[in-house]
C-alpha cells in the first residue's frame, strides 16, 4: 500500500522509521515538504518519498495523521480525504498537560471524522511514546501492542495488517466511539511516564491467557 504520514514529529518520524522497513511505499509530508525528515531517515538507511501535503494524502492508500489533535481537524481545508482510509494518532492533551481537551462523551477520532467528511477514520498508535521507535517495538518477547478502532471494518482490517507488518501486536478495538477508551489510556501512560517518572520507554499492554 501506499502510506502517507502527515507530521514529521517524534512520532511521525518513529512511524515512518518502522514502516519504512516493510513491503509498503512510505511518504512523509509537511508543511515545508518532509524533505528534511526524509533526510533524516535515508541517513539511517530508510527510503522514504517527500512530498507536501496535498500531494502526499492524494497518491496515498492510507493516511496516518501524526500532528497535534488542533491542526488535524483543520486538514480539510489543505487536502481532500474523500476516500481514504484515515489513522488518527492524536490525543487531545491538554496544553498543561492538566487532562483531555475533549471526552466521554466524544473523542478525537470522532471529531475528526466529522472534519474530514467521506474519510474511513480509524483509530491507532496513539499509545506510543516517539522513544520507543528508538528502541524498537519490542520489550524483550513482547511486541508494542496498539489497539485499532473504526465503523468500517474493511478499514480496520487494513490498519490492523499494516500495523502487524511494522511490528505491532495489532489489537481489534471494536468501533470508533471506542476511541473515548483508548485517549485516556494514552494519557494515562502520558502520566506514568512523565509526571510519575517512569520514563518513556513504557508502554500499555492487554494481557490474556
Amino acid at each position: 500500500m501506499k502510506i502517507a504520514i502527515i507530521g514529521t514529529g517524534g512520532i511521525g518520524s518513529g512511524l515512518a522509521s518502522v514502516l519504512a522497513r516493510t513491503a509498503h511505499e512510505i511518504t512523509v509530508a509537511d508543511r515545508q515538504g518532509g524533505a528534511d525528515a526524509a533526510a533524516r531517515l535515508a541517513e539511517r538507511g530508510l527510503s522514504v518519498q517527500a512530498a507536501r501535503v496535498p500531494t502526499a494524502v492524494q497518491a496515498a492508500d492510507v493516511v496516518i495523521l501524526a500532528v497535534p489533535y488542533g491542526a488535524a481537524t483543520g486538514l480539510a481545508d489543505v487536502a481532500d480525504f474523500a476516500g481514504k482510509i484515515v489513522v488518527d494518532v492524536t490525543n487531545p492533551v491538554k496544553d498543561d498537560f492538566s487532562g483531555l481537551k475533549i471526552g466521554h462523551e466524544t473523542s478525537a477520532a470522532e471529531e475528526i471524522a466529522r472534519a474530514l467528511p467521506g474519510a474511513r477514520v480509524v483509530k491507532a498508535f496513539n499509545t506510543v511514546f516517539a522513544q520507543v521507535y528508538d528502541q524498537g517495538l519490542r520489550f524483550g518477547d513482547t511486541p508494542v501492542q496498539t489497539f485499532v478502532a473504526s465503523d468500517d471494518a474493511e478499514a480496520k482490517a487494513a490498519v490492523i495488517a499494516l500495523a502487524r507488518d511494522a511490528g505491532f501486536d495489532a489489537r481489534d478495538a471494536g468501533p470508533l466511539s471506542n476511541a473515548r477508551t483508548i485517549e485516556p489510556l494514552a494519557y494515562l501512560n502520558i502520566q506514568f511516564g512523565y509526571m510519575l517518572g517512569q520514563g518513556t520507554q513504557i508502554a500499555p499492554a492487554w494481557l490474556s491467557r
